[in-house]
């Protein structure tokens, strides 16, 4: 019997496929022409049925991109000397450009942030959201609970231990310039508010820009074959020639840089906390920048090793930990602090989240001096920031959520983490609020990283809890910098699931180094340094990222499964429109072959390159290989007359070139 190049290990169907005589005067194709144009199909199988296709089965040539490697490191190299050497003048410098940013790009920061939520909310509960990321019966890799914890480890870790209770007691003693005709600041009215606007900068918005970034890679990997890069987003609308010459290039180059950034702004303000939870317990006075630079160079070193030991021994499992500690530090605030006024905090926060949500959106530069001085200091920083996050939280979770639909995706990925970082605020930013409302000496002038040790002191156990917040700000810096060296690996050679351990130290150490000079610029604000240098740097990859929807939006409109879709509709509208007419009430459907108006697939191209070409399958040299696409859907007329006909005999096999020997 002879095999169909497209189904050497297709099951046979429980009954045969019925098949329908063509009406008399029919236009139909023959049997042959059938046949034929089954075979000018890659592999002989039509674009609606190929069943995903994962970059390991792409013959993907890895290793060290040179252009990219040697730029960014040159670059980067440079500007750490600059910050060593330089510091006045580097400070001058990132101040001066983040007035422009902020002056003149502060509407498109927002207006991305938020493009990003409502697209990942149309491509995930419509029918685009059946789509999975891996093949058609691929299952999930991780487990669910180990899926959030590397999520919600990774996504933003130190960042709430380090805004949990300063944010929202910023916004209660300054006030909010939108919210001030409803809520004065220091009084009850601002405590809700307080916790809607830190809300607002951590919940759906940095994790939609996450989202973007992590199912447009895993998309691009797991269901369509390309290497796990930024750059191989764009090739459906750039081409395959542009994504490997230099405008890939640049884009994956955007991408390390603002990783770069916005970790090393991480790192610098674990370090930051750290040294004061260390001052405060130890009671040992305020400690100096050389002292800060020991915690980063010991820490770093901690990422490091965790980094060069692989993603399932090294961030799953400290994820893991950590996210078991990191909740017990919050129920042990919520149960032993104001339980009650907590639980009252809850249903207040959340629906007033959603009911201001667009009005929190709006407020910008056009609403006054004090609204455009808010904006920038506050959300267009956050956005900045988020976005300098995403190339390597995105790059993470597409690698650890594979098998998931989109619609799983986005409801977990969009929703879940974020109710989980409002909560956490409700718990560390209510709690502060409230005891700074009785009389405690919480403020703002004291510090921002003193503000969780200053809530601890409320609070019985506060050394206990303050050395526990310590080691999870360290293991959180340690995740945080773990899966950025390792996904900037990645990007440096070529989509290498496992980088070199060389290039992942490298990356490493140049994380370390860029947190020092972010501490060194900020001179006595180091946060300060660390949000200028932030906004600036994230400016280019915004642009990647609102260009990266509307690639995505263009292959999910080309999925086999949409394809399907399509077909279906087609199908059935004709059908039903047809039997009406001519049976009235009583007809059924059947599936049968028809030509011109009544075909599904009339204003169809299925040959067209733009559909097909993708799932073609080629070794290194761009030759075309034998691959077997298993789908549960191929049915054909090629299979009609496999099981009949000797092999060696069938049409693909007179068709189909065969490899030349080698030379005797």
């Amino acid at each position: 019997m002879s095999t169909p190049p497209h189904s050497p290990e297709q099951a046979p169907q429980d009954e045969p496929p019925a098949t329908a005589e063509p009406a008399p005067g029919s236009t139909s194709r023959s049997r042959s022409r059938k046949i034929i144009d089954e075979l000018t199909y890659p592999h002989g199988i039509h674009p609606a049925l190929v069943p995903g296709v994962g970059v390991e089965d792409r013959k993907v040539r890895f290793g060290t991109d040179k252009a990219v490697f040697v730029i960014t490191a040159l670059l980067i190299v440079a500007f750490i000397g600059w910050g060593v050497l330089g510091t006045d003048s580097l400070s001058t410098v990132s101040s001066t450009a983040l007035a422009w940013v902020t002056a003149n790009t502060g509407w498109f920061f927002i207006l991305l942030s938020t493009a990003a939520v409502f697209f990942m909310l149309v491509i995930g509960f419509t029918r685009t959201g059946r789509i999975k990321l891996g093949r058609d019966d691929e299952e999930p890799e991780y487990s669910f609970f180990s899926w959030l914890a590397m999520l919600f480890a990774a996504g933003m870790g130190i960042g709430l231990m380090f805004y949990g209770a300063f944010e929202p007691m910023t916004y209660f003693e300054g006030g909010i310039p939108g919210f001030s005709h409803v809520a004065e600041a220091g009084k009850d009215s601002m405590v809700v508010y307080a916790l809607v606007q830190s809300a607002f900068h951590w919940a759906l918005n940095p994790w939609a820009i996450y989202a973007v970034v992590g199912v447009s890679v895993a998309y691009g990997a797991y269901r369509r074959g390309r290497a796990p890069l930024i750059s191989r987003v764009f090739t459906a609308l750039l081409g395959h020639k542009r994504v490997d010459g230099p405008l890939g290039k640049l884009i994956d180059v955007f991408a390390i840089f603002a990783t770069l950034f916005g970790t090393a702004a991480s790192l610098g303000m674990g370090a930051l906390q750290i040294g004061s939870g260390i001052s405060i317990v130890g009671g040992i006075g305020e400690l100096g920048n050389n002292t800060l630079i020991v915690i980063i160079a010991a820490l770093s070193v901690c990422f490091i090793i965790s980094a060069v030991s692989g993603v399932s021994r090294g961030i799953r499992y400290l994820s893991n930990i950590n996210l078991t500690l990191a909740f017990v530090l919050a129920l042990f605030v919520f149960f032993v602090g104001p339980t009650v006024f907590l639980l009252t905090l809850i249903p207040s926060t959340f629906s007033t989240y959603l009911a201001e949500y667009l009005f929190m959106t709006g407020q910008s530069a056009a609403w006054g001096p004090e609204s455009a001085e808010f904006s920038n200091t506050w959300t267009v920083y956050y956005w900045a920031w988020w976005l300098s996050w995403s190339p390597f939280v995105g790059m993470f979770i597409a690698k650890i959520s594979r098998g998931r639909t989109i619609r799983q995706f986005v409801t977990v990925v969009l929703v879940v983490p974020a109710s989980v970082c409002v909560l956490w605020f409700i718990v560390f930013g209510g709690s502060a609020m409230f005891f700074a409302k009785n009389g405690a000496d919480l403020s703002v002038a004291n510090g921002s990283e003193s503000m969780l040790f200053g809530l601890f002191d409320q609070l019985p156990l506060t050394g206990a809890t303050s050395v526990l917040a310590m080691a999870v700000i360290g293991i959180f810096f340690v995740t945080s910098a773990d899966s950025a060296s390792v996904v900037m690996g990645t990007m440096t050679q070529r989509g290498r699931p496992d980088p070199s351990k060389w290039i992942v130290i490298f990356w490493g150490v140049c994380l370390a180094g860029i947190a020092i000079v972010m501490l060194l610029v900020g001179g006595d604000d180091a946060l300060a340094g660390m949000q200028n240098l932030v906004i600036v740097s994230a400016l280019p990859f915004a642009v990647v990222v609102a260009v990266m929807m509307v690639a995505l939006y263009r292959d999910l409109r080309s999925d086999p499964a949409t394809l399907r879709t399509r077909f279906a509709l087609s199908a059935v509208e004709k059908a039903v429109s047809t039997g009406l007419a001519e049976h009235g009430d009583n007809f059924a459907l059947q599936v049968e072959h028809a030509e011109g108006h009544r075909a599904a697939g009339e204003a169809f191209d299925s040959h067209d390159p733009a559909i097909t070409e993708w799932y073609r399958q080629t070794d290194e040299h761009g030759n075309e290989t034998d691959f077997t696409y298993k789908s549960q859907w191929v049915s054909s007329a090629v299979d009609d007359i496999a099981k009949d006909t000797p092999e060696g005999e069938a049409p693909w096999d007179q068709t189909t070139p065969k490899s030349k020997e080698p030379a005797e």
